[in-house]
């Protein structure tokens, strides 16, 4: 993985954190050991190893759910963020936060955007975020490079009030997919309520954005919880209606990586446009022994993804779009 060129940029990736002062539990499926205290322990020691890089990394990537839902059963939730973002503090670099479906456990939409984990603020001319209902932004941390990141819980029931039209959409989607009374045991795969949707303004949005970036020939980078290709995921946990988002990305030449969190044992796969998508495996079922986060290296051609514990290295070489 060594190269003496050097890197145009680099940034840390690490998901699924869920920080919680609680003793280790097991997943939904009661076949997982959860540590949530250990969690914070493996977020320090990723702090520590970016600093310790060869290059110093211009951001960090947070995949979502940063703390556990947990914390909102103990009325722990606001203790719980700041202890996190203390921890993420000392990396003294910025960090881009995703929002998962454990953001909406512990909180609702408004409190999210008022928070430290809203990172989407302006930067250049039209990269903030689309609204002030939907958590969707992108930045460019060097010239001809861009990052997308997008809001999968846009249509959910989860951080949306009963009133809410997405909430109403949310419902008729599940409904038409899932007869349970149990709407998180899924009958149709991902149609489940940790999961959720994106909107057609979203939708409409993202593309708009990625013709502006096929017309300056940047490399595009999308960030998101949920994954939206089925070979680089267990299919219960894609967005639900991940088809329309992986037709918008085929129809632009800009487009190199998918970058997700949400399931835990993570994932990969090259698809045959020759964009990555990589699902990166979650901190919070990663034993107190190993760690799961990467630092990725980025070059005009490709991306070198520098893995730690059970995230695995990988050369991503850019499709040959341009």
């Amino acid at each position: 993985m060594e190269n003496s060129t050097r890197p145009v940029f680099t940034f840390g990736v690490i998901a699924d954190i869920q920080y919680a002062d609680i003793d280790d539990g097991l997943n939904f499926l009661k076949t997982r050991t959860r540590y949530y205290r250990n969690s914070l322990k493996l977020l320090r020691s990723a702090i520590q190893g970016w600093k310790e890089e060869r290059v110093d990394p211009s951001f960090i990537l947070q995949l979502g759910d940063i703390i556990d839902g947990y914390n909102k059963n103990h009325e722990a939730s606001d203790r719980a963020l700041e202890t996190v973002i203390n921890e993420f503090e000392n990396s003294l670099v910025k960090v881009h936060n995703v929002w998962g479906n454990h953001e909406f456990y512990n909180f609702n939409r408004n409190t999210l955007f008022a928070s430290l984990i809203n990172s989407g603020e302006k930067g250049e001319p039209g990269s903030g975020l689309i609204d002030d209902e939907i958590y969707a932004y992108h930045f460019s941390p060097a010239p001809k490079f861009r990052f997308v990141v997008l809001d999968a819980y846009d249509v959910s029931i989860i951080g949306r009030d009963p009133t809410n039209e997405k909430y109403n959409q949310a419902i008729k989607i599940l409904k038409e997919h899932n007869n349970n009374d149990d709407l998180n045991h899924p009958p149709d795969q991902r149609f489940v309520k940790f999961n959720g949707a994106f909107s057609q303004e979203q939708l409409q949005w993202f593309d708009e954005v990625l013709t502006l970036a096929d017309q300056k020939h940047e490399r595009v980078t999308i960030v998101s919880h949920l994954p939206v290709h089925p070979y680089s995921t267990d299919p219960i946990c894609l967005a639900w209606n991940y088809d329309a988002m992986l037709s918008i990305i085929h129809s632009h030449k800009s487009v190199v990586c998918f970058i997700a969190g949400h399931d835990h044992d993570g994932g990969y796969h090259k698809d045959e446009s020759g964009i990555h998508h990589l699902t990166l495996e979650g901190v919070i079922e990663t034993h107190p022994d190993s760690n799961a986060f990467g630092t990725v290296y980025v070059y005009d051609d490709r991306m070198v993804l520098k893995g730690n514990g059970r995230v695995e290295d990988r050369v991503l070489v850019y499709p040959n779009s341009f």
